[in-house]
């Protein structure tokens, strides 16, 4: 009897612990199916409830109420999901929906598709823009490629990213399926269309550049003959590199056969020994223009904002200064660019003054340098008068605008006095209008000093900054040029056998560099540099970005967002 009892005290605890294993393993699988549909259950019900929490009980307890932000276009939707709410929940009560009057600012809400998305999280980057001012979005959908293919601008770079770009749209569904946990492609991803439209502008300029993995397209015939160089007793050693590139002289008569390329430059500067001393000169000075261009175009949208909020003062005190200002310095530096475009050629290039000499002594008002020949007729005259207009434009934004500010302060107040001694209320003014009681003359003095400074001296470093649209694409094409002549080309000077398996070799590691450096790194770096172009010179001129983003109630944002 007592071994039979230690036998089944042995054997019923190790059944027990099995079928408690068995039955726990099968209550585990049970739940693990349904484990994803309980987490998004009580994401949601966590979600309604703190909403709920966020209203207020009618005094009848019977409903509550919410006070809530929307765009105003989608009201005709908000109603119908409230009366579906009503009819599909049972209830009596009919929903209403009223607008009520606030102070609070309200937020800023940009509408947007797959498309406009990336470019809108460019803008969003730099800061939210307050209620109803001008969004940059739209321009800079246009703007920002087009930059960025100044500086990147090439053919066959542009064509590898027009592939990758067309890639991720054509199987972007796929992609959004998979939902990757990997931060870089998750960017990369996101601006794909921005990265079309890239590649696009960036084919673009590469025409016009005339520069396909730094080789020359010769589709029209080039406008250029040597012979006559060498019948003018022009074909010297000067001339003539040791490798065979040409040092192309314009001044040689008949050299030009008729009219002038017809798109982009002409392809024999790409064996030309002086080629970079060409360029240079031309993407200089198209970077000046394009950036002025760009800034006077930053100003003008900042008079649309003054209009809708109906700030007359700015308009008089700050925009017209503003364009007064950059319009006499530098508009007129772009009209002596293409003036001298214009009035000199090949022939008297000799008698050319220098624009930036006379650039620096229009701020001297110095015009006695003999070396430096006047422009045009009457040069001094209208710099004078331009260096000194924009010299008023600096006090105009200075002085006044505080002034008007505190009149208009003191206004308030004495009307809000008046209506104080008429209430016999005198706590009322304490409390409710406090902010407008401390009013400080000198914090708007200050506000409006840095305001005119940084705007002054903004005009002239931000020009200079469009100068890296110039030193990024004359880097770009210089590295494009040495990994061709570098690497790629040294498999064309083999034969045989061994020639054909060395271009392979070569053609591999020349593929490899090029995307690792010209596409990716130099990809980047001109990104980086158009984003700041469009931050700091451009978006600083009307855009403050001060405001907060409209956050609404989402299912697919709660679910989707990870736990912090």
């Amino acid at each position: 009897m007592f071994k039979k009892s230690n036998f089944q005290l042995n054997y019923l605890p190790s059944t027990v612990i099995t079928q408690t294993e068995s039955h726990r393993q099968g209550l585990l699988k049970e739940a693990s199916a349904n484990l994803w549909a309980w987490g998004i259950k009580v994401k949601k019900m966590k979600a309604i409830y703190h909403i709920l929490n966020s209203c207020n009980i009618d005094v009848t307890q019977q409903c509550v109420i919410a006070e809530i932000w929307f765009p105003m276009v989608d009201t005709p939707r908000i109603k119908r999901a409230l009366n579906q709410g009503m009819e599909r929940s049972g209830s009596t009560i009919n929903p209403i929906l009223t607008a009520i009057q606030t102070k609070l600012e309200p937020p800023t809400f940009n509408r947007t598709n797959k498309f406009t998305a990336g470019f809108q999280a460019i803008v969003d980057a730099y800061g939210v823009g307050n209620y109803r001012e001008i969004n940059p979005a739209p321009f800079t959908i246009i703007t920002f490629p087009f930059l960025f293919a100044v500086m990147f601008g090439d053919c066959g770079h542009g064509t590898v990213m027009l592939g990758f770009a067309l890639w991720m749209i054509s199987n972007e569904k796929y992609f959004l399926a998979q939902k990757s946990d990997s931060e870089i492609w998750n960017i990369f991803f996101s601006g794909r269309y921005l990265i079309l439209l890239m590649s696009i502008f960036s084919i673009y300029t590469g025409f016009i550049y005339n520069d396909c993995f730094s080789k020359s397209f010769n589709i029209f015939g080039s406008s250029w003959r040597v012979r006559p160089m060498y019948n003018n007793g022009g074909w010297t050693d000067e001339i003539v590199h040791e490798s065979g590139v040409l040092q192309l002289d314009p001044k040689t008569k008949g050299v030009y056969s008729g009219n002038p390329y017809p798109f982009g430059i002409d392809p024999i500067w790409n064996i030309a020994i002086n080629k970079l001393t060409f360029l240079n000169s031309y993407k200089m000075k198209m970077s000046i223009i394009m950036g002025i261009t760009h800034m006077v175009f930053g100003v003008v949208l900042s008079l649309f904002n003054h209009i809708y909020f109906k700030q007359t003062t700015n308009i008089v005190l700050q925009f017209i200064p503003e364009m007064i200002f950059i319009i006499s310095l530098f508009g007129y530096l772009v009209f002596m660019i293409i003036f001298k475009w214009c009035r000199f050629n090949v022939y008297n290039v000799q008698d050319a003054p220098s624009i930036l000499i006379h650039f620096i002594n229009m701020f001297m008002f110095s015009y006695n340098d003999a070396t430096n020949p006047p422009l045009y007729e009457h040069q001094q005259e209208v710099q004078t008068f331009l260096v000194i207009f924009a010299l008023i434009a600096i006090p105009w934004m200075l002085l006044i605008q505080p002034f008007i500010i505190r009149a208009k302060h003191q206004k308030a107040q004495n009307r809000v006095r008046k209506r104080v001694s008429s209430n016999g209320c005198r706590n009322w003014i304490c409390l409710d209008h406090g902010e407008k009681l401390s009013f400080n003359f000198g914090d708007v003095c200050v506000h409006q000093a840095i305001h005119t400074i940084e705007y002054c001296l903004g005009c002239i470093s931000n020009t200079a900054s469009y100068l890296r649209l110039w030193a990024l694409s004359l880097a770009h094409a210089q590295l494009s040029e040495v990994l061709w002549n570098l690497l790629f080309s040294q498999g064309f000077k083999m034969t045989g056998w061994i020639g054909l398996i060395t271009i392979f070799v070569f053609f591999a590691i020349f593929a490899a560099l090029t995307v690792a450096i010209l596409l990716i790194m130099e990809g980047l770096s001109a990104f980086l540099h158009a984003l700041r172009l469009h931050w700091v010179e451009f978006q600083n001129k009307f855009y403050s970005g001060s405001g907060s983003p409209f956050s609404p109630f989402s299912f697919k944002t709660i679910i989707e967002r990870k736990e912090e």
